[in-house]
C-alpha cells in the first residue's frame, strides 16, 4: 500500500512559529593543551581577584595562591579523572616556568607559550580574557546610587563597634586559630551588627570573593522578577533566549529545576584520543574566556529534568541569560538594571559581579563584597523578603528558597540547609548561601541572626570551630 502524497515519513512538517530552531551543543575540549590554557586562565583570575579586586598586596597574594589545574568534568556519578596535568604543572610552577605579572590593572600568566590574562574594572569584578588582550565589550562605568554612609546599618553603612561576650570571644579565637585563610566573620541581628572580627589580611572595607554565594544572589533576583511580574512562576518552563523552540527537550526545564540543580544539564567532553564522554560542569565557567550565558544555554539535557540532583554552574548561568533577556526586552540598560533589581536596593555598595568576556554578569559565582554587605542578604531573608518597609520578594519566597523539596539532598533553592545536621549544634532549619572555600551567609530564622564569613580559596576552614562559634553566638544573643 503506497503512502499518501501528503504524508511525510521522515520529518514533521507541522508548522511551529516563533522559534529559532534547536540550539547546537557546546563541546568541552578535554585535550591536555586545553587543560593547560584553562589552568593559566584560572591562575590569572585568582591573582586578579586577590590583588585587583580585594586589594591584597603581592606578598599576601603569593602566600595565598595555590596552583589549581583544570580537570576533566566528572560524569553523573563520581569517577576517576582520566587526564591530569597536576604533576606537570606543579613541577613547572616550582621551577619558575609558570610566571605571574601584575601591572596596570591586568594580570598576565605565562606557561611556556600559553598566555592567560585577566583585568578588573569597577562594577565588573575580574574579567577573564584568556589569550586575548581585551574583552569583547566596553566595560563602561555603571551608574550606582551613593552609599548612605551616615545611616545606621543595614539600610546605611554606619556600624557601631561592639565587643563579643567572653564565651563568644573565646569561640572566635578558636575559629581564627584553625582557619588561617579566614578574612573575617560578622554576626548580626536584622537591625544591627552585633560583632565582627577580621584576620590579619581582612578589613571591614575589604571586598572578598563570594564564589557560589553569588548563586543565592541570582536566585533572589529571580524572586524579584516574579514579585514584579516579569516572570510568572518558578514552575513554568525556563524562558531562556536560546530555548525558544517548544519541540526541544530544554522546554521541559523549569526555573525550579535550575535553582534546585535538577535541570539535567551536561555536555559532551571530547578527549584527546577521540572518545566522547558526558560531563557536568562545575568550574569551566571560571576557566574559560568565553560567553558564559551562551555556553550554559548550549548545554545538553543529559538526565530527565527534575530527576537528578547534580551541582553545576551552567543552570545558574541560564538564569543569568534569562535575567539579561528580561531586562533588555524592556529596553532597560542591562548592567545598571541588574544591580538595581536587588544589590543596590539593599545598599550593598561594595558588591560587584564579575563579567565574562562578552559582558555578561556571571550568575553562578565570582561576586565580591564586604561582610557587612553580604550580611544584608541574610537580613532580607530574616525579614521574610521585606526591606525598609517594602516587600521585595513574593509571599512565601523565603520558605521556598531555604527549604529542600526533594529527598536525598540538603540543597534548597541556591541555599544549603542543615536538615542532615552538617552543623550539629545549629537548628535543623538553619540555611546558608555557600561558596568555595567555605564562604557563607547563614540565616538562622528562629534566632533572628545572620552570620557572614569569608575565607580565601584553597585554605581549609575549621568547620567544627565555626559550628561552635555560631552555637555560642546563639547562646549569647538569643
Amino acid at each position: 500500500m503506497s503512502q499518501p502524497p501528503w504524508m511525510e515519513t521522515i520529518f514533521d512538517r507541522s508548522p511551529v512559529l516563533g522559534h529559532a530552531g534547536l540550539v547546537d551543543p557546546v563541546i568541552f575540549d578535554g585535550s591536555r593543551a586545553a587543560l593547560r590554557q584553562r589552568t593559566v586562565n584560572f591562575a590569572a583570575r585568582r591573582y586578579a581577584d586577590m590583588m585587583l579586586v580585594s586589594g591584597l598586596d603581592r606578598a599576601t597574594a603569593d602566600r595565598h595562591f595555590r596552583l589549581r589545574v583544570a580537570q576533566l568534568p566528572s560524569g553523573l556519578d563520581a569517577h576517576a579523572i582520566e587526564v591530569s596535568i597536576q604533576a606537570e604543572a606543579d613541577a613547572d610552577f616550582a621551577a619558575g616556568r609558570l610566571g605571574v605579572t601584575v601591572e596596570a590593572g591586568q594580570v598576565t600568566v605565562r606557561w611556556g607559550g600559553i598566555v592567560g590574562r585577566a583585568i578588573s574594572r569597577p562594577g565588573y569584578g575580574t574579567i577573564l580574557l584568556g589569550p586575548a588582550e581585551a574583552p569583547d565589550f566596553a566595560p563602561s562605568p555603571i551608574p550606582r546610587p551613593v552609599r548612605e554612609a551616615g545611616r545606621a546599618w543595614p539600610i546605611g553603612d554606619a556600624v557601631e563597634s561592639a565587643s563579643a561576650p567572653p564565651p563568644l570571644a573565646a569561640a572566635m579565637d578558636a575559629f581564627f586559630a584553625g582557619s588561617p585563610g579566614a578574612y573575617g566573620v560578622l554576626i548580626a541581628r536584622p537591625d544591627r551588627v552585633l560583632v565582627e572580627r577580621y584576620g590579619a589580611f581582612g578589613a571591614p572595607d575589604r571586598a572578598t570573593p563570594s564564589w557560589s554565594m553569588t548563586k543565592a544572589i541570582t536566585c533572589t533576583v529571580i524572586g524579584r522578577l516574579i514579585h514584579d511580574g516579569w516572570l510568572r512562576s518558578m514552575h513554568d518552563p525556563a524562558p531562556a533566549p536560546l530555548w525558544s523552540d517548544p519541540r526541544g527537550i530544554h522546554h521541559l526545564i523549569t526555573l525550579d529545576h535550575l535553582v534546585r540543580m535538577r535541570a539535567g544539564l551536561g555536555f559532551p567532553v571530547r578527549l584527546e584520543d577521540g572518545r566522547v564522554l558526558i560531563g557536568f560542569e562545575n568550574s569551566a565557567v571560571y576557566q574559560e574566556a568565553a560567553n558564559a550565558f551562551e555556553a550554559a544555554q548550549r548545554s545538553i539535557v543529559a538526565t530527565v529534568p527534575g530527576a537528578v540532583f547534580r551541582y553545576v554552574n551552567s543552570g545558574m548561568n541560564v538564569l543569568g541569560a534569562i535575567i539579561r533577556d528580561q531586562i533588555e526586552r524592556r529596553g532597560l540598560p542591562y548592567h545598571a538594571t541588574a544591580y538595581g533589581l536587588l544589590i543596590d536596593r539593599l545598599g550593598m555598595g561594595s558588591y560587584q559581579h564579575s563579567a565574562d568576556k562578552a559582558g555578561n554578569l556571571i550568575a553562578s559565582g565570582a561576586g565580591y563584597a564586604t561582610l557587612r554587605d553580604y550580611a544584608k542578604l541574610g537580613v532580607l531573608y530574616l525579614n521574610d523578603g521585606m526591606w525598609n518597609g517594602e516587600r521585595l520578594l513574593p509571599d512565601g519566597w523565603v520558605d521556598y528558597a531555604l527549604t529542600p523539596s526533594h529527598t536525598g539532598t540538603s540543597y534548597a533553592a541556591c541555599f544549603r540547609s542543615n536538615v542532615e545536621g552538617a552543623f550539629p549544634d545549629l537548628p535543623r532549619d538553619t540555611a546558608w548561601a555557600s561558596g568555595a572555600s567555605d564562604q557563607k551567609i547563614f540565616v538562622l530564622r528562629r534566632h533572628r541572626l545572620t552570620v557572614a564569613v569569608a575565607n580565601e580559596t584553597d585554605h581549609a576552614m575549621d568547620m567544627a570551630a565555626l559550628n561552635r562559634m555560631i552555637a555560642t553566638a546563639i547562646d549569647c544573643y538569643a
